[in-house]
């Protein structure tokens, strides 16, 4: 495992320093390269912000041409809380490197996640103070549901999900936007119809304008 994460970076599209820091966390198997797209296309709504897409910890046991955050041989929940638990410390280790890079505080972070992503957005993002202005989850979970009346932030959170996804179903999405709402987040939803586990261009659009929401 790796000490210290790294990845690919876009600087705000309006050539200035950044105000805002979005830390876009990538799925199994990916890297970095595969979220920063989400970068350029939503550098139009947020011009001043700086982006970030850290490679996981590891070489991805199911792919060795992407990383992992955590090895996932089966969705266990006691497996996936250590998993978390085991990458959280790097991750959240990266973020406050990004954010004194760019002269910027805790306040002025956005977590997006893409499957495990979601997975560890959710699990840093509540647990950071101060808390990020937004999570936006794509086609995740949230590990360890019963631990949410403990964290510290409460940050607004989108969920969107594909209801075709065949490696995480629409209902951990479900799960998790209850689980969020009972323990009083301001938590909004969005089912992708015939989508897999994948990102459409809905999806794209309403994630984006969430985020920028967040920020103003």
């Amino acid at each position: 495992m790796s000490s210290e994460l790294d990845g690919p970076r876009l600087a705000p599209a309006n050539g200035g320093p950044a105000d805002r820091l979005v830390v876009l966390v990538h799925g199994y198997g990916a890297d970095g390269n595969d979220l920063i797209a989400l970068g350029n296309h939503w550098r139009t709504l947020m011009p001043s912000a700086a982006f970030v897409a850290p490679n996981g910890p590891q070489r991805c046991d199911g792919n060795p041409m992407g990383y992992q955050w955590f090895p996932i041989t089966r969705l266990d929940p006691v497996e996936l809380l250590k998993g978390v638990e085991s990458a959280a410390p790097l991750l959240d280790a990266f973020i406050d490197q990004e954010l004194e890079a760019n002269g910027l505080d805790g306040s002025r972070l956005a977590l997006v996640g893409f499957s495990q992503g979601t997975m560890m957005s959710l699990h840093v993002g509540t647990r950071r103070v101060p808390g990020p202005v937004g999570i936006l989850g794509y086609s995740g979970a949230l590990v360890a549901p019963e631990k949410l009346a403990d964290v510290p932030s409460r940050p607004p959170v989108m969920l969107i999900h594909g209801d075709a996804d065949d490696m995480l179903p629409v209902q951990a999405m479900h799960a998790a936007a209850g689980a969020l709402g009972d323990a009083d987040f301001a938590v909004r939803w969005h089912v992708a119809r015939g989508v897999g586990h994948g990102i459409d261009p809905e999806g794209l659009e309403l994630g984006g304008r969430f985020i920028a929401d967040c920020f103003a």
